[in-house]
């Protein structure tokens, strides 16, 4: 069966697209009705960063300037009206690490490992994880992807939020689901009343894994096998009729990889293990946009490789009386 890219499903509008002072970016038709809360995932359209991270690159990298990406910060926050939210920045590491996140006494973020336990002994200017809750007004949660998954959360009663980065690494590590329980821990917060958006990242269309990602899910899921869309082997066929092209001097069992074992889909880990945390399947809420198939929209480290930019997943909770 030939992969489906990204689908739009007739009738059903879970995204929004809002262009605003020449960005474009994608709301959760779901989190518009919360008045209490702003939230966000960025295009690359607008911006000022040029060839290769060409548009609204919102990640410090390499290959541009850090000024030119600063600038985009300001602009892209300041279109979404929340120029003095406290950005709550981590350093992403593909794990499944998670923070509290507070204001400290000069008003700046605070973060509390989840688990009230030191992440690990670090050195670093910022701490180093890739999930993000609050329940404080003026904080916005960042995660930064170019392909990885992008996972907002709002828990709707006890006015919290979460923002999870999730590529298969951090999928594996269950990230998602250990964030609904965190959030359950810390505030309260009952699975079944949460609302989940999953944002644009690569999907099954476009993600070749080897056999070694297939193996160490099924290492782990037990229905691992919904996660994955094998690939068809380009020699189908050949062998049969030229069998000495296929000859190896490798003993059996020890063939090196040549080709991708499958494609994985990272929006079906997730809602598995939204499900298996209790969220509500109605409550989870799934754009429809490869980021590898819409460059033109979207940056894809997959598909132009690791010098383009990176994209933003914010949301935070607005101080009482603005919108």
């Amino acid at each position: 069966m030939q992969a489906v890219c990204y689908i739009q499903r007739l009738g059903i509008q879970s995204f929004n697209s809002v262009t605003r002072g020449g960005l474009t970016w994608l709301e959760c038709a779901a989190f518009r009705r919360l008045p209490w809360i702003v939230h966000a995932f960025s295009t690359r359209r607008g911006g000022v960063s040029r060839t290769p991270a060409n548009g609204l690159n919102l990640g410090f990298t390499g290959w541009d300037e850090r000024p030119r990406v600063e600038r985009n910060r300001q602009i892209f926050f300041e279109q979404l009206h929340v120029p003095d939210f406290a950005l709550a920045s981590l350093r992403q590491i593909h794990s499944s690490h998670t923070y509290k996140v507070m204001r400290d006494a000069e008003g700046r973020p605070d973060f509390l490992p989840g688990g009230f336990a030191l992440v690990e002994p670090s050195n670093e200017r910022m701490p180093v994880g890739d999930g993000l809750m609050t329940q404080e007004v003026g904080i916005l949660l960042p995660v930064k992807v170019a392909d990885c998954l992008p996972v907002l959360l709002v828990d709707p009663r006890r006015r919290a939020v979460c923002a999870l980065h999730s590529g298969w690494r951090g999928a594996l590590a269950r990230i998602i689901e250990k964030g609904v329980g965190e959030m359950r821990r810390i505030f309260g917060s009952a699975p079944h009343e949460l609302q989940v958006a999953l944002g644009p990242s690569i999907r099954a269309c476009c993600y070749r894994v080897g056999e070694e990602v297939v193996e160490a899910f099924e290492g782990r899921f037990r229905h691992a096998e919904k996660f994955f869309r094998r690939c068809a082997s380009p020699s189908e066929g050949i062998a049969e009729h030229y069998p000495v092209l296929f000859l190896s001097s490798y003993p059996p069992g020890h063939e090196p990889s040549t080709t991708p074992a499958a494609h994985l889909d990272l929006v079906a880990v997730a809602e598995d293990q939204l499900r298996t945390a209790g969220v509500d399947p109605r409550h989870i809420y799934v754009s429809e946009f490869c980021t590898a198939c819409r460059t033109d929209l979207f940056f894809s480290y997959r598909k132009e490789g690791a010098r383009t930019g990176r994209l933003m997943g914010v949301i935070g909770i607005r101080p009482e009386g603005t919108q």
